[in-house]
């Protein structure tokens, strides 16, 4: 089972884990909310809610890597997380994560005001 950890307390992110919770039918993921402090954290909690990690097959990911394993676990989603798999297209898709996390407060805010 894939493992997500996300930030509860981030709106942006409640909306896309629902998304996401909605999309996954099978129950391939299993979430992990940092804000209700239940969750146990494999690396340091700052690093954590820094960037989105997941743990596929024991492998701890971040950023746009991921991403793609939380894709890879959803049917719908499956085609572009296996094409994220390519070296190329991962370094893409990381500088757009990175590029996503500098917008990400405003956006934050943004959200909050909805």
């Amino acid at each position: 089972m894939l493992e997500v950890w996300f930030d509860g307390d981030c709106p942006l992110c409640r909306r896309e884990i629902a998304l996401m919770r909605g999309l996954d039918r099978r129950g391939a993921i299993r979430f992990i909310d940092l804000a209700d402090g239940t969750g146990a954290c494999p690396i340091d909690r700052g690093e954590l809610l820094a960037r989105f990690h997941a743990r596929e097959d024991g492998q701890m990911l971040s950023g746009a890597a991921a991403f793609a394993a939380m894709w890879r676990a959803v049917p719908l989603l499956r085609p572009l997380g296996l094409v994220a798999r390519n070296r190329a297209v991962l370094a893409v898709l990381e500088r757009l994560y990175v590029a996503f996390l500098r917008a990400r407060p405003r956006l934050q805010r943004w959200v909050a005001a909805r």
